[in-house]
């Protein structure tokens, strides 16, 4: 995750991809051939193939990508980090995605070594997924159905953070693991998200996606909000330790859905709708 200065989702002049010559490893992207047997092995960026038309290409996903259904049928190949080599070689693909973490530098290297082209991407940033779709356009031959994907999803952004300008914003916790305690930091898009939709992160200043906190830095901070997933809603609500916040002494212990919100692919605007509508339910913003 890369830290950004401005939350501010770009309305215009998104990245294309003859302005994007290199994935996130720093490789050149292979623009100029269209790819046919794809593996996409994040579930946000296989959001976007099966959005700008390309899902049927798709011969292999990881056991995440869940979005849409029909992504389903495509063959899983269990993890996208440090994924298993020999289900990847034996799906054909002529091109493999990544997610640019520095534990899948040694499959890209080893993808090479066989003769399968790869890209990698971390897609981490409401701005990265402007950039990654178009790039993704590229390689399957059509940046037009790209650029209307990315404009789509950014008009609804800019919807909801017009809709949310001048409400007065509840300070807001994301927990994401409870032991030891990691929280949605300043340089995560879920941080950009509380944002756009009328919140403040407590922990928007540390320049960390998802950084390890005390739950006595937490008590210091008493955020008005917190904003959980399923399985941390009957955790918090079940613990002693948790009462001591005034957010759940105050019943505000809004649950998420951690399938939209989670991902930053092509339900971004319904991400944040969805949190406007948790933060701010008076305002009933449509998406």
């Amino acid at each position: 995750m890369r830290p950004a200065t401005d939350s501010r989702p770009p309305t215009s002049g998104a990245p294309t991809a003859d302005r994007q010559a290199i994935d996130d490893f720093g490789q050149p992207l292979p623009v100029g051939r269209t790819f046919r047997r794809i593996v996409a092995l994040e579930p946000a960026t296989t959001e976007i193939l099966f959005a700008i038309g390309a899902g049927d290409r798709l011969v292999g996903r990881t056991r995440y990508d869940l979005y849409p259904d029909s992504a389903l049928l495509v063959p899983d190949l269990g993890e996208g980090i440090r994924p298993n080599i020999e289900a990847l070689i034996a799906a054909r693909p002529d091109l493999v995605v990544l997610y640019a973490s520095d534990d899948n530098r040694p499959t890209a290297e080893r993808l090479r070594t066989v003769g399968i082209t790869s890209v990698a991407f971390r897609s981490d940033r409401i701005e990265s997924f402007a950039r990654i779709t178009m790039a993704l356009g590229a390689l399957v031959g059509d940046t037009a159905r790209a650029r209307t994907v990315v404009d789509s999803v950014m008009a609804t952004l800019e919807h909801v953070r017009v809709a949310t300008r001048d409400v007065a914003r509840p300070t807001v916790l994301m927990p994401v693991w409870y032991n030891p305690l990691y929280v949605i930091g300043g340089t995560s898009f879920m941080n950009q998200l509380v944002e756009i939709a009328g919140g403040r992160n407590v922990y928007d200043s540390l320049r960390a996606p998802s950084p390890q906190v005390t739950f006595e830095d937490v008590v210091g901070r008493d955020p008005d909000i917190l904003l959980v997933g399923p399985a941390g809603r009957e955790r918090v609500l079940g613990s002693p330790s948790w009462r001591v916040l005034r957010a759940v002494q105050g019943g505000r212990v809004l649950t998420y859905d951690t399938l939209l919100t989670g991902r930053p692919g092509v339900r971004l605007g319904e991400a944040a709708v969805s949190l406007a509508g948790l933060l701010h339910p008076d305002l009933r913003i449509a998406p």
